[in-house]
């Protein structure tokens, strides 16, 4: 069972979620990537320069050019790992961080780096408005100004919003299940949290906030969650961007956090006397056609699986990113094969704990997210096996099937 070629994960770690325009607003992304990356590689107990290549997962890359980009590679100096630390900053939508994920794990097998560090960060709070044509003179004509949030879109496409809620109906799943999903998702995550499971020194590690006096102020929780949210009022609530059925209730919101993991070979992990916490089995990516966003998960699940030489049935919990309670909706059913029997069996082991409807979703920190999730709630259960799928713009998706043993648990 203990294969000394493994690839395990022997830390984990993420910022609480801050809500748009929260707590987190006026820091900007990278600070929260390097107090992970920071906290990721103290619970190891390895130095700084053990890490041997960095991918860092960056969606909005507006905000990255407020400090001229290199986000990555600007996070891990000021988290004092080595400046002979090889980085990449990527850009592949809300899939970045768990993309991250899938690099390391290929240098690692192909023996090119030893040890590697996924990170993901996102602050959308902190999303500038970019405004074109000034540098050359506009003569009469006024400056194109542009707000990268407001629609969330690709130029020249519908927005993503339209997009889900049009392919949700077109596998049948209607508004009022969307509600439904997103009603549970909210409920679930109250259930966990007051179960401890999002706690600081687990997933959790704490965000000092700087004030002009006074000591610094701890954010030590999820912002975005609402605790208070009920069907009733979801009903009754506008659907937005020309969608057909997305609303602000059943969507995540424009959130900010940092999410960091560390991956090798069990042989390495046994070598420095690192405790692996799980076992990535397989990885999968996947694309379609670009307003076909809400399928992609269950692809690039099934393709995971099938490299495992597992199937669905294997899994004893799934998550799936909330980019619209849409998503796992649609892609639960993928996984189904349309079977409403066994699509109720999908559905009632996915996101467990609540999803990014509740839990938020900085879209370039949200796939390590997904994993640790998922990886910490296999622990609290004493193993099993989980599969981790997320979605991208214009139709994007990675995923990782992941075990843990009873040796991995904490």
């Amino acid at each position: 069972m203990n294969n000394p070629n493994d690839l395990v994960i022997v830390s984990a770690v993420r910022t609480p979620f801050g809500r748009f325009g929260g707590m987190l607003k006026e820091l900007h992304s990278s600070t929260l990537g390097t107090l992970v990356i920071k906290e990721a590689l103290s619970r190891t107990g390895l130095p700084g320069d053990a890490i041997d290549e960095l991918y860092y997962g960056m969606c909005i890359q507006s905000e990255a050019a407020l400090l001229y980009n290199v986000i990555g590679r600007q996070a891990l100096i000021h988290a004092g790992l080595s400046p002979n630390t090889i980085s990449l900053t990527i850009d592949r939508a809300c899939c970045s961080s768990l993309t991250a994920i899938l690099l390391g794990r290929k240098s690692i097998l192909l023996n090119e780096a030893s040890i590697c560090m996924a990170v993901g960060a996102e602050n959308m709070s902190n999303t500038p408005v970019v405004i074109n044509g000034h540098r050359w003179g506009t003569r009469l004509d006024k400056p194109t100004m542009v707000d990268h949030l407001n629609p969330i879109m690709y130029v020249g496409f519908k927005s993503i919003a339209a997009d889900a809620g049009e392919v949700a109906l077109q596998y049948d799943v209607s508004r009022e299940m969307q509600d439904e999903w997103a009603f549970n998702s909210q409920m679930k995550y109250q259930l966990a949290k007051k179960a401890g499971k999002f706690k600081t020194g687990e997933e959790l590690t704490a965000v000092p906030i700087p004030r002009k006096k006074g000591e610094d102020l701890l954010f030590e929780e999820d912002e975005f969650p609402k605790p208070n949210t009920t069907l009733e009022k979801l009903a009754t609530l506008k659907t937005i961007y020309e969608s057909p059925t997305v609303t602000a209730g059943n969507s995540p919101g424009l959130d900010a956090g940092a999410a960091a993991l560390i991956i090798t070979r069990r042989s390495t992990a046994k070598s420095l006397g690192l405790h692996p916490l799980g076992i990535i089995l397989s990885v999968g990516s996947a694309a379609g056609e670009p307003h076909l966003m809400a399928e992609v998960p269950a692809y690039a699940i099934q393709q995971s699986l099938n490299r495992a030489g597992l199937s669905v049935d294997d899994l004893d919990l799934i998550e799936i990113n909330e980019a619209f309670a849409a998503v796992p909706l649609v892609s639960t059913k993928i996984l189904a094969d349309h079977d409403p029997t066994k699509w109720e069996a999908i559905k009632a082991i996915t996101n467990p704990n609540g999803g990014a409807i509740a839990i938020g979703h900085p879209v370039g920190a949200s796939g390590a997210r997904l994993l640790m999730t998922a990886m910490y709630e296999l622990n609290r259960r004493g193993g099993g096996i989980g599969a981790v799928g997320i979605c991208g713009g214009l139709a994007q998706g990675d995923a990782v099937v992941l075990r843990v043993d009873e040796t991995c648990t904490l």
